[in-house]
C-alpha cells in the first residue's frame, strides 16, 4: 500500500444488485488521473474507527470502470462488518479514502476449457473474468449462494454452464463447494481454473486441483477472501500460517 497513492473518492450513487449485494459507485475530482483498464483489480478502502485507532482496510474488486467512476460490489454480511455497515449507510456525497489498484488476477486464456469457482464475495471478480473470456470459451461456473434471491444474470460466452449452488448454512469444513466441483465432468484437454472463496473451501479445492489433477500454477489461481467465524485480521493470520506451512511442505 505504501507504494500506491491513496485518494479520497466520493460516493456517486448506490444500487441494490440482489438482496445481499450492494453496488457503490465512487468518483469525483480525484479520479482525473486514475489508471485506466482496472476492472478485476483490487483496491483497499479505509474505514475510520473511533478515537485514535487506525482505519480498518478492506480489499474490494473493481467490478466496472468508466471515465471518472468505478463500481464496487459489497456483500451485506449478517452481522454487518465495518465495510458492509459503511456500504449500507452510504449516501451520495459521502467520501472515503481509497488506495490505487493492485494487480489484476485473471484466468489464463490459453486453455481448452475453463472452470471458475467461488462464493458471493468472488462474484465481482468472476463476473469480470467471464466478460473477458474468448467468445468460444467452454466450461463451468460454480457459485455458492445463500439463497436463490442472490442469482445474478452475468455476461458470459454461451459455452459456459452456470451452476448456482444454494447453501443457506456455510460448512465449517468447507466441503460444499468441493462436492459440487467433484460432481462436474472433467473435460479433455488443458483446463484453466480460477477460484476464490472461504478459507477452508479454498484449501479443499487446492488439494483437488493440485494433488488430484496436478494443475500447473500457470493455469490455476486460488485465493481465500474470508474465513468463517473469523474477523478480517483473523483471516489474514490464517492465510499467513497456511502459506508458511504450504511453503515448508
Amino acid at each position: 500500500m505504501a507504494n500506491r497513492p491513496v485518494r479520497e473518492l466520493e460516493v456517486i450513487r448506490t444500487s441494490r444488485i440482489t438482496e445481499h449485494m450492494l453496488r457503490i459507485t465512487l468518483g469525483g475530482a480525484a479520479m482525473a488521473d486514475y489508471p485506466s483498464n482496472q476492472e478485476s483489480a483490487y483496491v483497499k478502502l479505509m474505514f475510520p474507527q473511533a478515537g485514535d485507532k487506525p482505519s480498518q482496510k478492506r480489499s474490494y474488486t473493481i467490478r466496472q470502470q468508466r471515465p471518472m467512476e468505478i463500481d464496487l460490489d459489497f456483500v451485506l454480511h449478517d452481522p454487518l462488518g465495518p465495510a458492509s455497515s459503511w456500504a449500507k449507510q452510504a449516501q451520495p456525497g459521502d467520501r472515503i479514502q481509497v488506495g490505487d489498484p493492485g494487480p489484476k488476477k485473471l484466468i489464463n486464456h490459453d486453455a481448452d476449457w475453463f472452470l471458475l469457482v467461488g462464493d458471493m464475495a468472488a462474484l465481482p471478480a468472476i463476473s469480470v473474468n467471464l466478460e473477458q473470456l474468448p467468445d468460444d470459451a467452454s466450461g463451468h461456473v460454480v457459485i455458492e449462494i445463500p439463497s436463490e434471491t442472490e442469482i445474478q444474470t452475468l455476461k458470459a460466452p454461451a459455452g459456459l454452464k452456470f451452476h448456482w449452488e444454494v447453501n443457506p448454512q456455510p460448512d465449517p469444513e468447507g466441503g460444499f463447494l468441493i462436492s459440487k466441483v467433484k460432481a462436474l465432468p472433467w473435460q479433455a484437454g488443458q483446463p484453466a481454473v480460477w477460484s476464490a472463496c472461504e478459507f477452508n473451501s479454498m484449501r479443499q479445492l487446492r488439494h483437488f486441483f493440485k494433488e488430484e489433477h496436478q494443475l500447473p500454477n500457470s493455469h490455476l489461481y486460488l485465493s481465500s477472501y474470508w474465513k468463517l467465524g473469523q474477523s478480517d485480521e483473523g483471516h489474514k493470520q490464517a492465510k499467513k500460517l497456511d502459506n508458511e506451512q504450504s511453503t515448508g511442505e
